[in-house]
C-alpha cells in the first residue's frame, strides 16, 4: 500500500467517525464521584463487559495544561471507562469495517468545579446516518446498551 492511499484510509476512517458520531449523551446524578464510579463498573460488568481501561483524562489536562500556559481548571475529576464486546464489535465490523472507529466502547464520568455532589455522565452516541441498514441496526443495540449502563449507574 503507498503512502498516499494509506492517508487516504486513515482520512476515511476518521471522516466515517464524524459521520456516525454527532452527538454525545449526557446524564447528570446525585452522589460522589467515587460512589457513581463503582456504580457505573457495576453496570458494565451487569452487561456481560468488563472494563479494560481506565483513562484519566482529567489528571492529564490539569498536568498538560500547565505547559500550555491554561489557568481554567476543567474537571475536578474526570475518566473515561472504555470497554468491548465481542459480540457487538463483531456485529459492527461485519455490518461495516469503518465502524472500526467506534471501538473501544466508553463511558465518561466527571464533576466540575464549583457543582458539588453532582456527577455527570457521557458517552458518544451511536447515530446511524450514512451506514446501510444492518450497520444502523448495530449501532442502535450499541447505543442501546450504553443507555442502559448509564442509567443503571445513576
Amino acid at each position: 500500500m503507498t503512502r498516499i492511499s494509506f492517508l487516504a484510509v486513515l482520512a476515511s476512517l476518521w471522516l466515517a467517525s464524524l459521520s456516525h458520531a454527532q452527538s454525545v449523551a449526557e446524564t447528570v446524578t446525585k452522589g460522589s464521584f467515587d460512589e457513581i464510579k463503582q456504580l457505573l463498573v457495576v453496570a458494565i460488568e451487569n452487561q456481560g463487559l468488563v472494563v479494560d481501561h481506565l483513562s484519566k483524562v482529567g489528571e492529564m489536562l490539569e498536568r498538560t495544561g500547565k505547559d500550555l500556559g491554561a489557568t481554567r481548571k476543567l474537571y475536578d475529576r474526570a475518566e473515561v471507562l472504555q470497554f468491548c464486546s465481542a459480540n457487538f464489535s463483531r456485529q459492527m465490523m461485519e455490518a461495516d469495517h469503518r465502524l472500526l472507529a467506534f471501538c473501544p466502547f466508553g463511558v465518561g464520568i466527571y464533576t466540575l468545579p464549583g457543582e458539588t455532589g453532582s456527577v455527570h455522565l457521557v458517552y458518544r452516541r451511536m447515530a446511524a446516518q450514512g451506514v446501510d441498514p444492518a450497520a444502523a441496526e448495530v449501532l442502535r443495540k450499541i447505543d442501546s446498551v450504553l443507555a442502559a449502563i448509564v442509567e443503571d449507574a445513576k
